[in-house]
């Protein structure tokens, strides 16, 4: 097939869920189809991140990624209908881009990465679309807008109600729309005229299951990128109301892993808290040298990479309800759940006390892994969704 790939970012380097995603689906998709990609390239990108996409697609159209946080897109967005992440990645250069492509090139599909992108496209003429969507974008919004300010709260509710709108539009006009949970893919399906789970996943080769537990001390690892507010509100949260109950209460060390680590959280580096912004770029490395992955997650959606790899790795993941939404686990059997500080110390304790129920659950969570979340197994089911599309297109 001849697929055209608009997404609202260049899937390279691996140092997000999304682009460890499309990077890896590409790279699969890339064996047995000419693909096309036109995205939207950030600033920090460099040509090296371009030639890594360009290796695996014919042909990479990147346009200048528009500067979010702007006076003239926060005005648009409150006097206009269209919300602020809709304003931020309208851009005329993707829309003059695909206009060309399509006076030029004829595709069997459209793939659409994030739905909001999907207003610069001109109308496919025939061609079946499959829009993928990561979250459910406006209940991301809305977690948000319930922890600002009363000050604040009403105009992001306004914004949260207008994404709503735009969002369900775009599942509306898609020939099928691809979630990564099977909780989502139920709620798109009320308004989808057809849906589809296509999960994460995770390269089995970089993610190899170790060996013995890490002698000594007992790390316990938190990691993610700070530039995003739900891993800044879990850090603290287990510095200020998990940690304190086990600093005095066994031989442990919390590791703090990641990029753009604010001051706020610096500032609790201890003898028993180690900020890691150097870590090597190995995350393999860090997830075998973690006697457990703590994973409290509060806002967000889809399923977790962290998590995925933790459970690659045979590291244990303690986590809450919503980091377990979209993955084929089990609390007790292949992964932990806790949702207080109480919960998690307890859970901790129990797994540092009893060494078969570890070594199950470890075991356990890579079985899990190798059934389901290979991206051989996950680019299959995403080609199942697109001969489908083109399939049902033609009848």
């Amino acid at each position: 097939m001849r697929i055209l790939v608009v997404s609202s970012y260049l899937p390279y380097p691996l140092d997000s869920g999304g682009h460890i995603r499309l990077f890896n689906l590409l790279t699969y998709l890339s064996k047995r189809h000419e693909l096309t990609l036109v995205c939207e390239m950030r600033a920090h990108q460099t040509q090296d991140d371009l030639a890594a996409v360009r290796e695996i697609c014919k042909d990479v159209f990147p346009v200048p990624r528009r500067k979010q946080w702007s006076a003239g897109n926060i005005a648009k967005s409150a006097l206009g209908g269209d919300p602020f992440l809709v304003v931020g990645h309208t851009n005329f250069l993707m829309q003059e881009e695909l206009k060309h492509l399509f006076a030029t090139k004829t595709f069997d599909l459209i793939h659409i990465e994030t739905f909001y992108v999907s207003q610069n496209l001109p109308s496919p003429k025939g061609v079946p679309v499959v829009l993928v969507e990561h979250n459910i974008e406006y209940e991301v919004y809305q977690k948000f807008a319930d922890k600002v300010t009363a000050l604040l709260r009403p105009a992001l509710l306004r914004d949260v109600r207008k994404l709503q709108r735009s969002e369900e539009a775009a599942w509306g006009k898609a020939s099928c729309v691809v979630a990564v949970s099977e909780n989502e893919r139920q709620v798109i399906a009320r308004i989808a005229q057809k849906t589809a789970l296509v999960p994460n996943g995770v390269s089995l080769s970089d993610f190899p299951l170790k060996g013995e537990k890490p002698p000594g001390r007992k790390l316990l690892l938190f990691i993610g990128n700070f530039k995003w507010l739900q891993n800044r509100d879990a850090a603290l949260w287990l510095l200020k109301e998990v940690w304190p109950q086990l600093k005095d209460k066994g031989d442990f060390v919390l590791r703090i892993v990641g990029k753009h680590i604010p001051e706020n959280i610096r500032s609790f580096a201890s003898d028993g808290v180690v900020i890691d912004t150097n870590a090597t770029e190995n995350t393999s490395q860090i997830f075998r040298e973690a006697y457990l992955l703590l994973a409290p997650i509060w806002i967000g959606g889809g399923t977790s990479y962290k998590i995925l790899e933790s459970m690659a790795s045979g590291t244990p993941v303690i986590t809450t309800p919503l980091g377990l939404a979209g993955i084929e686990a089990k609390d007790g059997e292949s992964i932990v759940v806790a949702n207080t500080p109480g919960e998690f110390v307890s859970r901790i304790h129990a797994l540092v006390q009893d060494g078969k129920l570890y070594e199950s659950i470890a075991e356990n969570a890579r079985k899990i892994i190798e059934k389901t979340y290979s991206w051989d197994r996950i680019g299959g089911l995403l080609e199942d969704v697109y001969r489908e599309a083109v399939s049902e297109k033609s009848s």
